[in-house]
Order: structure tokens, then C-alpha cells, then sequence
């Protein structure tokens, strides 16, 4: 005898399906939310100072740069080789791989349409680093809050309430003011139109992020299959790489590749130490973002520009610390504002999170109501199927 579901109880009397509860809530698996937003952690702290000393030490390719930040996936491949031969071990003998193992053709086609856009993200927030302190980066940055949730309301239909609005405002403010401090805010040997550009293309991409990454979540939320961890890394490989020929079609327009060890030889800290940083780059970006596809997977985009939004101050201490960069005035009252966002945010997550609890209990005290009461012969078929 086979009984269905609580949200499908059989028909009414109209004869059309009736249900009682909404979709249960994701469930979230806390213990992958936490390793990837170390991940995340990394590549938000790291690669922006990793990305600053190159800049400071005489390093002037953009489109190198931005090759970086999607070029260390083929780290990947020991991952997936590794969870390829795990999966391989799993399965009977003589039987070919589960086919959950390989990603969907709508997730390749998916991967590599937003690998390519990202490819000319990371020019734009190479080009725009080399102009701005990595303060004032991060500050800029940590916009991508306000476009994530903006386009995750309008693509994956995520909730708009008044504290996500006020979040968007005081922290659109608060780039605004990093906007108005434009003369002792400025690296050395920058023109102001240069700083201003810097400015410009930071928050451009941090636009264009806040576009992607809720395109990542419609592109999980419409796979056939559910995604597991390997589908994750390959979906991550694919959009690597078309990032990454995005990245190389430009060095070789620029000449870049013939610039590279000229570059080497000149560089301030040594020839060694500049293929190290190349290196190192490589891998925080990489590690960075398969945090930032896990957190998509596990919560959601919103969620992911959270976690980016509370690491700007981190980011901007380690600057002030490490580059000794200045901190002015302005420059923490933008970072007042988009602190005060973050916690505008997080409040009004918190009440929205607590009325669907009381929504969920409210809607399974019901379903236990109707399960329980008298059932009259004639309508036992409803609830259950012979």
C-alpha cells in the first residue's frame, strides 16, 4: 500500500490535486558552509593583497592579472580524478560510471556562458586594482551586496524586503563617498582620471558579480539531477576555463606572454618571488571560488554576498597592515555604512527565517489535524492508494 506525501493528499472534490504545505525549506548542510566559506575567506583576504604586491613591486600586466584569478583550475584535476576513482570503486564490476558523476549539458553550456562573462569581470577588476588601493577596492566591492540581492530577486525571485532596500542604499552611499575622495586617497603615480576609471570599473564588476552569481543558483535549482560535489568541481573546471581563454586571447593580443619575463627580471622582490606571487594568486583565486560555488549550492547567491560583504574589513586591515595604506576619515565612514548594511540585512533575513518556522509549524500542525481526524469510508481513498 503506498501513501502519499503530505503535499499531495490525494484529490479534492473538485477532483484537482490538493495541497497543504509549501516546498519544504533546503536543508542546509552547515558543515559544507563552513569549509566553503573558508575557502571563500581565502581568495576575499588573500587575492586582492596578492594581486596589490604584484602591482607594487613594478608588475603592470592587466590581462595577466585577471588570467590568474580563473588560470589554477587545473589544480581541480586532483580533486575529480580523486572522487572519479572513488566512484569508479563504488560501483559493481564490469558497470560503467553512475552517470550523476558527469555534469548535465545544460550545466556545461551554462558553466561556460558565465565562465566567458567572468573572463572580462576579472580584466575589469584587475584594471580597475591597479588604480585603487586595496582598501578602497574591497569598500567598492563589497557593493556586490546590493546588485546580488537586486538580481537575485529579479532572477531567482528572492524576497525584497524594506531591510534589503536600506542595505542597497547606505551602501551606494558609501561607495559614494570612496567616489568623493579622489586627491589624498590616490596611489602614487596616479592621475585623478585614472583613480576615478579605477573607481568606475571596480563597481562595474562588482555589478556584473552580483549578476552571476544568482545566474549560478538558477543554473543549480534547474539541473535534472541534484548536484553532487564532483558535478560541482567540473562545473567549476568549465567555467575556469573559458574564463581563462578569455584571459589568454587578451595576453596574446596585448603581448603579454613575451612581456612576462622582462617583467620577472625587473621585478622589485626578484624573479623567483614573482613566479611564486603568479602561483600564489593562481591558487587563492581558484580555492576562492570553488567556496564561492559551494556557498551558491549549500544556501544561496545572497548568501554568498553576505559572506563577502562581513570580510571588507578584514581585507582592509590586512591593506592598512601589511601596505601600510591610509584609512581616512571617509573612507571608514564608507565602511560604517556598509557594516550598517550588512546588519540591516542580516536582521531582516533573521525575521524572515523566524516566519517561515512559525509559517512551517503552523502548516504541519494542519497536516497533522487532517491526518488524524475521523476518515468516512467513502473518502479513505483520498489519503491512501491501493
Amino acid at each position: 500500500m503506498n501513501i502519499e506525501t503530505p503535499e499531495t493528499l490525494g484529490p479534492n472534490q473538485n477532483g484537482n490535486s490538493k495541497t497543504l504545505a509549501e516546498k519544504p525549506i533546503k536543508a542546509k548542510n552547515w558543515l559544507m558552509i563552513i569549509i566553503h566559506c573558508a575557502f571563500a575567506t581565502i581568495g576575499a583576504v588573500g587575492g586582492p593583497l596578492l594581486v596589490r604586491l604584484y602591482y607594487l613591486h613594478g608588475g603592470n600586466r592587466k590581462w595577466l592579472m585577471s588570467c590568474t584569478q580563473s588560470g589554477g583550475f587545473p589544480v581541480l584535476v586532483i580533486p575529480l580524478m580523486f572522487l572519479f576513482f572513488q566512484s569508479k570503486l563504488s560501483t559493481p564490476k564490469n558497470d560503467e560510471i553512475p552517470l550523476a558523476f558527469w555534469l548535465e549539458p545544460k550545466l556545461f553550456l551554462s558553466s561556460a556562458v558565465v565562465g566567458t562573462v567572468f573572463g572580462f569581470d576579472s580584466f575589469m577588476y584587475s584594471l580597475g586594482l591597479s588604480y585603487i588601493p586595496v582598501s578602497t577596492s574591497s569598500l567598492l566591492f563589497s557593493t556586490q551586496l546590493c546588485f546580488t540581492a537586486f538580481f537575485s530577486w529579479l532572477i531567482v525571485k528572492q524576497k525584497f524586503t524594506a531591510f534589503i532596500i536600506n542595505a542597497v542604499v547606505v551602501m551606494t552611499l558609501g561607495s559614494v563617498l570612496l567616489g568623493i575622495n579622489t586627491n589624498g586617497d590616490k596611489p602614487v603615480g596616479v592621475s585623478k582620471s585614472q583613480y576615478l576609471l579605477g573607481f568606475l570599473l571596480t563597481l562595474t564588476a562588482a555589478a556584473l558579480i552580483g549578476l552571476l552569481m544568482p545566474l549560478i543558483e538558477l543554473s543549480f535549482s534547474k539541473a535534472i539531477r541534484n548536484i553532487t560535489y564532483a558535478s560541482l568541481l567540473q562545473f567549476q573546471f568549465i567555467y575556469s576555463l573559458f574564463a581563462t581563454i578569455v584571459c589568454v586571447i587578451g595576453m596574446l593580443v596585448n603581448k603579454d606572454f613575451q612581456a612576462i619575463p622582462r617583467e620577472a627580471n625587473e621585478f622589485g622582490l626578484g624573479k623567483a618571488k614573482y613566479y611564486i606571487i603568479m602561483v600564489l594568486t593562481a591558487l587563492t583565486w581558484q580555492l576562492s571560488a570553488v567556496g564561492t560555488m559551494g556557498v551558491i549550492l549549500h544556501a544561496n547567491a545572497l548568501f554568498n554576498g553576505i559572506l563577502t560583504s562581513v570580510l571588507v574589513p578584514f581585507t582592509g586591515v590586512a591593506a592598512v597592515i601589511f601596505y601600510h595604506e591610509s584609512f581616512t576619515g571617509l573612507k571608514g565612514m564608507a565602511l560604517a555604512l556598509c557594516l550598517w548594511g550588512f546588519c540591516s540585512y542580516f536582521y531582516g533575513e533573521h525575521k524572515m527565517m523566524k516566519m517561515k518556522r512559525v509559517t512551517n509549524s503552523e502548516t504541519m500542525e494542519r497536516i497533522h489535524h487532517v491526518e488524524n481526524e475521523p476518515r468516512r469510508a467513502d473518502h479513505r481513498d483520498e489519503l491512501y492508494t491501493v
